[in-house]
């Protein structure tokens, strides 16, 4: 059930669906520009999930080695081609482009069928004490494979 929700990694890119609902839109029933933000977000949530990294347990494996330790935005450049409608169902595509030691640059795609709505590059640096810190090696092979 868990793969359905978060969806799939094929061909090293993750692969989730979502339907756009009445909460999504705003006053011109379209989606709301920063709502395709929260979409990406979940997109790369559940790609670490899949990847055998669930926050909540790179959480607890890291405590003792990087307390505090995050995963922020660093920065991010996004695109909007075409707008989204209430009910289509999109597809929000995770690709890593490059990962280096304290961060990954990740490129996101909302798209409707073959319509590419939304894109956006992605670099997140993992933090620990307010400072850049090497991406735990399990992950960071992961993502590289």
């Amino acid at each position: 059930m868990t793969a359905d929700l978060d969806g799939a990694i094929r061909d090293g890119r993750h692969y989730m669906r979502i339907r756009i609902y009445y909460e999504d839109t705003d006053f011109s029933k379209l989606v709301y520009h920063a709502n395709y933000l929260r979409f990406m977000e979940r997109g790369r949530t559940n790609y670490l999930r899949l990847l055998g990294t669930d926050h909540r347990a790179l959480f607890e494996e890291t405590r003792s080695e990087a307390p505090g330790f995050a995963f922020v935005v660093r920065s991010m450049t996004i695109d909007f081609f075409k707008p989204a409608f209430m009910d289509d169902v999109l597809e929000i595509i995770t690709t890593p482009i490059e990962v280096k030691g304290a961060s990954i640059t990740l490129l996101q795609q909302c798209r409707r069928g073959g319509d590419l709505l939304v894109e956006a590059r992605v670099r997140v640096a993992f933090v620990s004490g307010g400072k850049a810190q090497r991406i735990p090696k399990p992950l960071r092979l992961a993502m590289g494979a």
